[in-house]
């Protein structure tokens, strides 16, 4: 990375470790996108070693994203108060000592703690990683790389870290996947404060009606949208939970709006570009998570592909958004962010509509790889100006509060499109599966019935993206003085 360019004095000691410095605290937020990926392939093997039942085996997932969803805002908040470096290496070691300690597990609700333990970690170290890189590096160009950098490495971390999932699931036992993450959580904790300066902490004091409000609200909010899919939105406890949750997000907005020192600051809202670019970012969310879940079911389903096969169809996703950052990062201060967010949304469009018309005679080559690559181009060009533009023209004392709503965004809008994904295809499945063509077989009833529902997710996914692409034309075409 050139160091031509300034980059804040308050967080990184040399200049010749601007990059060395970006890449452990982006480390920290790899190994939260990397344990999302183990944990799915691990599921099967928990389940069999521990006499995992449905619930237990929700509740795994369910654990990490209730604590994780719900403190996301007061772990932004905590490292403007305490010290952002601080509260990240205290995320990153809570983080580390429940993979290990979930590894180890012997019974079912030490696996459950270790998760929630975990999704604590992950709630003060994600804000944290987006807050530091935003001290380290001066607003302007080196800090638009520097996002850049994160946005892509973090899909290559993932990335690999499926590879490397799988690779090690098929050699040993789901424990040693489980504790993947324990040597990288080391490393960073050895490394960063060799690299990474602490960022001057702001006096003040926690908000805690406002924390409690905002915790149990997006708490709720994500319990519910996990539960959609097993349960559907008429279930009694996924409707009370929804309303349970917006109510406690309605006392959270009062609450802040009179708060001397709020969790978030309403000033934050007060700018149109930097809504636009949270609900761009929340829904760019939506527009790809159902081709990164659904496509991997059907290559391995309908297509045959192995664990290891599907993971690296995905890689031109990976390569698609690492050759682009660098031209995003180039454009957007001569073109601004409107036009680069509308290109991405137009790909993601066109993406999700070309899978919505897979079938059991796809071939990767002509059907799959086109759709990848414009998955990997949309979220180049939709995620990272709309990053830039919401971490931008913010007090150093408000860094983490607006990092923290971009990754609250992010999880939201990732368990909200889930939901209304997995709900397009329920519906479109159950029709297909209890109306098919006449003359059609039996044992062929249930891949049509599959083949409809998926292609009504994407359908959903390309809707969300159309919504991306109105939310970014209400962004100012110029960048404006922002307070």
């Amino acid at each position: 990375m050139s160091t031509s360019l300034t980059a804040a004095p308050s967080a990184v000691r040399a200049p010749h470790r601007y990059g060395l410095a970006l890449a452990v605290v982006v480390a920290g937020q790899t190994m939260i996108l990397v344990d999302e990926m183990i944990v799915n392939i691990a599921l099967p093997g928990m389940s069999a070693d521990l006499s995992l039942g449905p619930v237990a085996l929700s509740w795994v997932i369910n654990a990490y994203l209730l604590t994780y969803g719900g403190l996301l805002l007061l772990g932004g908040r905590a490292g403007d108060i305490l010290g952002r470096r601080k509260v990240f290496l205290s995320g990153v070691a809570l983080f580390s000592l429940a993979c290990l300690a979930r590894g180890l597990a012997t019974e079912p609700w030490m696996l459950i703690t270790a998760r929630a333990v975990q999704g604590v970690g992950a709630a003060l170290t994600a804000p944290c990683v987006l807050a530091l890189i935003v001290s380290m590096f001066a607003e302007g160009p080196l800090r638009r790389r520097a996002i850049a950098v994160y946005t892509a490495v973090g899909g290559l971390g993932a990335a690999l870290g499926l590879l490397l999932a799988g690779t090690v699931t098929s050699a040993s036992s789901w424990r040693w996947v489980l504790m993947l993450n324990v040597p990288v959580g080391l490393l960073v904790l050895l490394a960063a404060p060799f690299v990474v300066r602490e960022t001057p902490p702001h006096p003040g004091r926690f908000d805690v009606a406002g924390a409690l409000s905002s915790a149990l609200g997006v708490a709720a909010l994500v319990w519910a949208l996990s539960a959609v899919g097993s349960e559907g939105w008429r279930d009694a406890t996924v409707q009370l939970l929804v309303a349970a949750g917006l109510a406690l997000i309605a006392v959270f907005v009062f609450v802040e709006r009179r708060a001397r020192q709020p969790i978030v600051v309403p000033r934050l809202f007060a700018d149109r570009d930097r809504v636009c670019a949270y609900l761009a970012v929340l829904l760019v969310q939506g527009s790809q998570i159902g081709q990164l879940f659904f496509l991997t079911q059907f290559l391995q389903q309908g297509l045959g592909y192995s664990p290891m096969q599907a993971a690296l169809a995905f890689l031109p996703v990976t390569a698609t958004l690492l050759a682009l950052a660098g031209a995003v990062v180039k454009l957007q201060p001569r073109i601004g962010a409107r036009p680069l967010v509308v290109l991405g949304a137009v790909m993601l469009i066109g993406s999700n509509l070309l899978l919505s018309r897979l079938d059991l005679g796809t071939r990767y080559a002509t059907d799959v790889l086109p759709a990848l690559l414009l998955l990997g181009a949309g979220i180049a060009l939709g995620t990272i100006p709309a990053t830039v533009l919401g971490t931008s023209g913010v007090d150093d004392d408000e860094t983490g509060s607006a990092s923290s709503v971009i990754t609250a965004t992010t999880t939201l809008g990732a368990s909200l499109a889930l939901a209304v994904l997995v709900t397009a295809m329920t519906a479109a499945s159950t029709r297909a599966a209890t109306t098919p063509p006449v003359g059609l077989p039996a044992e062929a009833v249930p891949g049509y019935a599959f083949l409809h529902g998926m292609s009504a997710a994407f359908v959903a996914g390309a809707v969300f993206a159309v919504a991306t692409l109105l939310v970014a034309l209400f962004i100012r075409r110029r960048p404006a003085a922002r307070r």
